[in-house]
């Protein structure tokens, strides 16, 4: 085994060419001519006494460098204008929080629609539960989520002159899965940590979330959830919009009948096939200003990228236990991704949060 320095050195060197590798290919990539601008930024969260990395996607015109934001090879990733200028203006903020063993890049297909309707979209890496940062025990201590969230609004509104283009007083919330249950709580929901401890007693609710903390050795009778009980409401949250929202189940009624903006709840899947871990009509029938709606011809991972033509046998060959690629066979996630746009566009437009910019509006007139 390496000596450590031995291991820093070579993460050191290894490091400079990747940024160097970056910076041929940004130097030499095609000029953007798009209107949705792509950058990056990080945020102190105190609660894990770290930082949480945060991509930014915003009005754009053309201009900068084209870049690919996500994508690997399962997934398609989307086209960006690294660079590109700002559109004049100030614009609502939405910040989408990503699923558990997911990331910001997941959700390009979304983060550009809405950026070039003028909102800028906020998509911070939730530590311990993305894609390359994920375990059982940082899975479980859900309310560190909600608390990123918080703490990546904090560094936008006590830095606004790094972010000029952002109308802070104008915040939505959007999440899937995990991240359904994160919007959730930044809206006022809360835990019940007795039911949270329990969730795993009568099987998986249909998902393979405790199977995955079962592998990870995680019991949850034998933790403190208490912290989970927290009201974790951010009052800068002006809406919020939630999908197939995670232990949804262990929400406490007064709480949801509590929360009092509006939010969009959207199941994915036919309302017998839903799995019972994300279905959210109960929770939504407490909720005063709710909206529910069911995409009976999706499924639950139809909110993630597109996959490529041979996503689907590499995730088999890796082990992964859920069907990422797979819908409900009726449509093409692409067709179900254009529905789903105009559905979450068409609610931020009826609750007064849309900022188009002038170029839009000509486009349109």
């Amino acid at each position: 085994m390496p000596s450590l320095s031995n291991t820093l050195k070579a993460t050191a060197v290894i490091g400079t060419f990747v940024l160097a590798g970056w910076g041929i290919q940004y130097a030499t990539a095609p000029a953007y001519d798009g209107y949705a601008g792509i950058t990056y930024s990080k945020a102190y969260a105190p609660a894990r006494d770290t930082d949480v990395d945060f991509t930014i996607w915003y009005p754009a015109t053309p201009g900068g460098r084209q870049t690919k934001a996500g994508g690997n090879g399962v997934f398609y990733g989307t086209e960006a204008g690294r660079g590109a200028p700002h559109a004049q203006g100030e614009f609502p903020m939405i910040i989408i929080s990503h699923g558990a063993g997911g990331n910001a890049g997941q959700f390009g297909w979304i983060a550009s629609e809405l950026a070039q309707a003028g909102y800028v979209v906020v998509l911070p890496n939730h530590p311990g539960t993305t894609s390359m940062n994920a375990s059982a025990h940082a899975a479980v201590r859900v309310w560190e989520r909600p608390a990123d969230i918080s703490a990546v609004i904090d560094q936008i509104t006590t830095n606004p002159q790094n972010y000029p283009y952002i109308d802070s007083s104008r915040i939505t919330a959007l999440g899937f899965s995990a991240g359904g249950y994160t919007s959730m709580a930044v809206a006022g929901a809360r835990v019940d940590p007795d039911a949270l401890q329990h969730f795993c007693d009568e099987g998986d609710h249909g998902m393979s979330d405790c199977a995955f903390l079962a592998r990870g050795g995680v019991d949850l009778h034998a933790l403190d959830l208490a912290p989970a009980a927290q009201d974790l409401r951010d009052p800068r949250i002006s809406a919020a919009i939630v999908i197939d929202p995670g232990i949804v189940e262990t929400l406490t009624e007064p709480s949801l009948a509590d929360i009092d903006i509006p939010m969009l709840i959207l199941n994915l899947g036919a309302e017998n096939t839903i799995p019972a871990g994300v279905y959210a009509r109960p929770a939504a029938e407490l909720i005063p200003n709710a909206t529910y709606k069911i995409f009976d011809d999706a499924i639950h991972f139809s909110f993630l990228a597109e996959c490529k033509a041979k996503g689907a046998a590499i995730l088999a060959r890796e082990g992964e236990p859920d069907l990422l690629c797979d819908d409900a066979g009726g449509r093409s996630r692409h067709d179900i991704h254009q529905e789903l746009k105009g559905e979450i566009t068409s609610f931020l437009t009826s609750i007064n949060l849309a900022n188009m910019p002038e170029r839009r509006k000509n486009d349109e007139s």
